[in-house]
């Protein structure tokens, strides 16, 4: 597909390439193709690569080959390899963001800040190289000992379809800067800005250190089960982290996980709260349609100030507007898949039937132009208690949960009641009162009187069942090490 098409009105530059991206070349599928459609319009983007097992054979044993080098390069030259990396991708930004906006449904405002952080990202991790260091044991006269670290080989890295420029084009970074060679699985949903980055960044790195594999289940399945893959981290779901997990167990492969959420944000009575009621707004990531791992879908407002915050949201969410993806003014997008679509819209239903009040939205918009699309307006849910669905399983959509509490104990023993433990956030002027909620809560990444943000090099990750590793920071390079320790007797 040479002629890129319009979509709504607006000519994309479409990958030239629709193929599988490993050992510096593009492959014809042995798995064939599948058509992508934007989930906004519902228009034809034109096919996109589906690998199978034999495809995922030939990419690792390109990757492995490459490794077998890269392991052996200076520091500085990896590094100076990403940060070539980051100037690509600021220098493609509305492209990227354009692209990702038509194929995953974010509005491209979002989309192209997802652009600058991802880079931000790769230029942190190109810093990095020389801080893989290890360490010295006093073990006497005549001896030395040491650690090293080491890169563990072939990476394979499955990313999720809410930020699929972001998380592909900066999840490679930290392997790569560790020595390692990577294989990036960008997600089925809306893999086409990942084809896009490898089109920008081909020359970059030796053949076979960066790759690109598309593809569904059997590309999962067999990156997981292949013997010359050690290290597997997966962006996504629980059910699916835990299929990794059964699969990966048999080679006792190394395994990072970052999973999904059903985070909490507490208002406290004595919380600023004009702060609050922006808190609880923005912490639900409305822009990206509720599609985010680390949003505040259960909002516990206590008695004293439950109808005021409440009366705020409610008036907040209506900034909150779906439309097309591709103008730069939508502030709300369009949800990835029919399949998606048809969830969220279920759990409307339930939350409805459980005695839950619909306070907002909860059905698709009716202003003219988004007909073919699938789009939710911002939903909010009033007296929601904890044996509700909508309030203990994770809906991926603009849903909010409102939870009413006046005791403080019950009110953490419900926040923690889930299998969850992502994100939660606090709001409180009480600095003891903000200490101790933060201590009390059990999740892998706080926010006191702020929500959503990601702060790197803050580590970023889960307790619980929301995965078991940290990304955006040291923790994550050093994860993708293995150390070595040699003992030297002179």
């Amino acid at each position: 597909m040479n002629e890129a098409p319009k979509i709504n009105g607006r000519r994309l530059q479409l990958p030239r390439n629709r193929g599988l991206y490993y050992g510096g070349a593009w492959h014809e599928p042995q798995g064939g193709y599948v058509d992508s459609h934007s989930p906004s319009t519902g228009e034809n983007l034109g096919p996109t690569a589906e690998a199978n097992a034999a495809d995922v054979a030939a990419c690792v044993e390109a990757a492995h080959e490459a490794f077998k080098e890269w392991r052996r390069v200076a520091p500085s030259v990896r590094g100076d390899a990403l940060r070539q990396v980051a100037a690509v991708l600021r220098a493609n930004k509305e492209e990227l963001a354009l692209l990702d906006a038509v194929d995953c449904g974010n509005p491209v405002k979002a989309l192209m800040r997802d652009v600058d952080i991802a880079a931000q990202l790769v230029e942190y991790f190109a810093g990095l190289v020389y801080e893989l260091r290890g360490a010295t044991i006093p073990m006497g006269d005549g001896v030395v000992n040491m650690t090293v670290r080491e890169p563990y080989g072939v990476c394979a890295r499955i990313v999720a379809y809410n930020h699929p420029i972001m998380f592909t084009a900066s999840r490679f970074a930290a392997p790569v800067a560790a020595g390692n060679a990577v294989i990036m699985k960008p997600p089925v949903q809306a893999p086409l800005s990942a084809y896009r980055l490898a089109e920008l960044i081909d020359g970059i790195f030796p053949p076979g250190v960066f790759n690109v594999l598309s593809g569904g289940q059997a590309c999962g399945e067999a990156l997981v089960a292949h013997p010359k893959v050690p290290r597997i981290t997966l962006i996504g779901s629980i059910p699916t982290g835990r299929a990794i997990s059964r699969a990966a167990a048999d080679q006792l492969k190394h395994v990072s996980l970052e999973l999904g959420g059903k985070n909490a944000l507490i208002i406290y009575p004595d919380a600023d709260i004009d702060r609050a009621i922006e808190g609880a707004v923005k912490g639900m990531a409305f822009t990206w349609c509720g599609q985010a791992c680390s949003s505040t879908t259960r909002l516990f407002l206590h008695e004293d100030i439950h109808d005021r915050v409440l009366e705020g949201v409610l008036e907040g969410v209506k900034a909150y507007v779906p439309g097309d993806p591709t103008d730069p003014a939508t502030t709300m997008g369009a949800i990835v898949s029919k399949a998606q679509y048809e969830k969220i819209m279920s759990y409307v239903e339930i939350g409805q039937a459980e005695g839950a009040r619909l306070l907002a939205g909860g059905k698709h918009p009716a202003q003219g132009g988004l007909d073919d699309g699938y789009f939710i307006k911002p939903t909010v849910f009033g007296d929601v208690t904890m044996d509700m669905k909508i309030a203990r399983e994770e809906i991926f959509g603009p849903v909010l949960s409102v939870l009413r509490w006046c005791d403080e104990d019950k009110m953490f023993d419900d926040v923690n009641s889930v299998e969850y433990g992502l994100a939660a956030g606090i709001y409180t002027q009480n600095l003891a009162t903000a200490h101790t909620a933060a201590s009390r809560v059990e999740a892998g990444y706080v926010w006191v009187n702020n929500a959503v943000s990601h702060f790197f090099p803050a580590p970023f990750g889960g307790f619980k069942q929301s995965g078991n590793n940290k990304e955006e920071s040291f923790e994550e390079l050093v994860s993708y090490t293995q150390m070595k320790n040699v003992y030297i007797t002179l």
